[in-house]
């Protein structure tokens, strides 16, 4: 069993002053101590884990300047790398391979940004799609929802809300401080007036593709469980229709419920 406790806040707005004080403050203070921290960290890492520590410490910092570098040439990136109906560069929690991996799945790199990734490739081998990261903060691009997978026979519960033509796995958005169990727990209660049992929850896992209904670039990301439940279902709030489909029906939900469904299919659950 999963439960993940995870709290997202959106950012604040800040001061343009503050911005740039708390920039100057930041260079000074990294350029004072970023020589004695790396030095003592590298050395510290070296007696008490060797080479391997070298090496995990090392990547630790690799990886804080990418995201680094993420930040500060976001524009000059989301210019040469991409085009229309990107995945923005720029968010301060990613890597610049993580959202060169979104913008490959997506086919909007350009020929430019094509080129860094196949160059990439070669270092390592499918390095950006293996780079994205699924657990970053949320973002005006990025929407973070959660699932409840439910299979019966080879055929999964998918509900049609009032207005709406696909169909969509059951599920939704967290409340500021929920977890994932208690936010899945509230969602299907509130579209289902079951009670999924918690103890029971497993986590299958994280899918994301374009969001229904809002701009090129900007992406679903369905963290998805599964888990018994007490009641009976029945359609509550504003769900119009609840149906079981199979592998067949594909064509009928969203664009991040037919990577599940891909999924499902290719683990013999799904007909």
């Amino acid at each position: 069993m999963i439960i993940k406790n995870r709290v997202y806040k959106a950012d604040k707005e800040v001061n343009p002053l503050i911005g740039v004080l708390l920039f100057l403050i930041s260079i000074a203070l990294l350029a004072v101590t970023a020589p004695l921290g790396f030095f003592y960290g590298f050395f510290y890492a070296l007696l008490t884990k060797g080479i391997k520590g070298i090496g995990e410490y090392l990547l630790k910092i690799a990886i804080s300047i990418d995201q680094l570098g993420n930040v500060m040439m976001q524009h000059l990136l989301n210019t040469l790398w991409v085009k229309k109906g990107r995945y923005n560069f720029g968010n301060r929690d990613e890597t610049i391979s993580s959202a060169l991996g979104r913008n490959k799945k997506l086919g909007t790199l350009t020929d430019f940004g094509n080129w860094i990734d196949k160059l990439l490739d070669v270092i390592d081998p499918n390095h950006s799609l293996n780079s994205i990261d699924y657990y970053i903060e949320p973002s005006d691009q990025i929407i973070d929802k959660l699932a409840w997978v439910h299979i019966v026979n080879g055929r999964i519960l998918m509900t049609r809300t009032e207005g709406l033509e696909k169909y969509y796995i059951p599920g939704g958005k967290r409340e500021p401080g929920e977890s994932d169990a208690k936010a899945l727990f509230r969602e299907i209660k509130e579209e289902l007036s079951v009670d999924i049992e918690i103890k029971s929850l497993f986590f299958i896992g994280i899918f994301e593709a374009q969001a229904d209904g809002h701009k090129p670039g900007v992406l679903v990301r369905m963290t998805c469980y599964t888990a018994s439940y007490k009641g009976e279902l029945q359609p509550e709030s504003e769900i119009a229709e609840m149906v079981r489909l199979n592998y067949k029906d594909r064509h009928m939900v969203s664009e991040v419920d037919m990577l599940i469904f891909d999924f499902l299919k290719e683990k013999g659950q799904l007909e």
